[in-house]
């Protein structure tokens, strides 16, 4: 029996459309992030980007549960004495780039290194229900309905 391994003309990669209104960030991200490195496909194979391209809309009407929106805190340091600032979910949501957030729980989701980043970049992301990829014709994924814990309303 040989190992089967995909090569580039094997790999059939798709558009995938994900609402992201009212979806728990976690189990969005583990979904997400189990389509971009191409898991769920019985080709897969771990040296290749065999994964689809995944389109995020309301990504500003995540649900976080608990008390995260205050209590988890994004921190970064500018490169000076006592520089370190921190950043709640909340306040990322309610700001100017709220898909940073989803972009964050994804990204940390993926392998560190070259095959990361580069699964990484199939991904994209809108704060809006806009975005620009109706060319592509990308097929609903609906995260909320596959398990009743993926949907919180309030």
């Amino acid at each position: 029996m040989k190992t089967y391994t995909a090569k580039p003309a094997d790999i059939d990669k798709k558009w995938i459309l994900v609402d992201a209104e009212d979806v728990v960030l976690g189990r969005l991200a583990a979904v997400v992030a189990t389509r971009l490195r191409g898991k769920h496909k019985p080709q897969f194979t771990p040296h290749m980007d065999c994964g689809d391209n995944v389109v995020i809309i309301n990504a500003e009407k995540i649900r976080l549960t608990g008390k995260k929106r205050d209590q988890d805190v994004f921190y970064w340091h500018t490169g000076y004495p006592g520089g370190i600032k921190g950043r709640s979910k909340g306040q990322i949501l309610d700001g100017k780039h709220p898909q940073r957030v989803v972009e964050k729980a994804v990204e940390r989701m993926l392998p560190r290194g070259v095959m990361g980043r580069q699964v990484f970049g199939n991904l994209r992301v809108y704060a809006g229900a806009e975005h620009p990829h109706e060319a592509q014709k990308p097929e609903v994924l609906d995260v909320a309905a596959m398990n009743p814990k993926n949907k919180r309303v309030g």
